[in-house]
Order: C-alpha cells, then structure tokens, then sequence
C-alpha cells in the first residue's frame, strides 16, 4: 500500500480537485484536503463546513445527487513557499444540461506541509457581474 500522494505544486492539488469533481468521487477530493480541525469549504449557497468530517459529507451529497463538470479559468494566482492563494472564475455544467450555471467566484488556499501542498480553503460565491461592472468602472484613487 502506497502513502498519500505528495503534491509539488498547488496547481497539482488544483488539478486533481477539478479531477475529482468531474469522477464525482468525494473520497479522492477529501485526499487533497489539509488535515487539520481548522479546514474550511464554503459552498456558494452560503454554508460554512469546517472541518473535515463535514466538507465530506457535503461533498458527498452533492456527488450523489448531481454529476457536475466544471471549466475553471484563473484570474489570479500569489504563491509564497508554505501558503498559496488561488482566484478563480467557475462555470457549473449539471448532468446533461448543456446552460452553463454560474459564474462562481471561488478563491482556494493551500498550504505546504509533510505530504506536499493540500487544499487548506475553499470559498465559492456567486458572481453578480451587473456590480462587479460598476467596481471596474470607477476610478481607484489612493490618497
């Protein structure tokens, strides 16, 4: 029996999630997840899951109940030596059903630690783009 995986990059532990979303296998995703009591998943809906045993389940329920595809383009990526934070843009594909679900905005934290690079955090919400249009369209002055 081999040992966890080891992850070199957070790209690896990002690739493998989308992996794990598309195969619909909870099980392999909670493999990416840090093992720590203080690992954190917000679903868009708004729920907060801390800790392993409830992103699981979450997880879980959502796999059993809907086969989801996910095309994921990053907007933004800062990675340091121990800490990683990735934002991306999300567009859910459900079943079948070829209309695109979203834009999810989503933001994933990793941390490096004995197994390589694990998915400390995960916060999806939703994108309300008629807002983020009037953001871009004022000017940013610093004072």
């Amino acid at each position: 029996m081999s040992g966890p995986t080891v992850y070199a990059l957070p790209d690896d532990v990002e690739r493998a999630f989308y992996e794990a979303i598309v195969e619909g296998d909870a099980d392999r995703m909670m493999l990416l997840w840090a093992e720590d009591d203080e690992t954190l998943c917000v679903h868009p809906t708004g729920v907060r899951l801390l800790g392993l045993v409830p992103i699981r389940e979450s997880w879980r329920s959502i796999f059993a109940n809907a086969r989801l595809r996910v095309q994921a383009e990053p907007v933004a990526h800062w990675n340091g030596t121990i800490i990683a934070v990735h934002h991306l843009t999300e567009i859910l594909f459900v079943g079948d059903d070829p209309n695109p679900h979203g834009p999810l905005y989503v933001t994933h934290v990793y941390v490096r630690g004995p197994h390589g690079w694990r998915l400390a955090s995960r916060h999806a919400s939703a994108a309300d783009d008629g807002h983020q249009a009037m953001a871009e369209a004022v000017p940013h002055t610093l004072h």
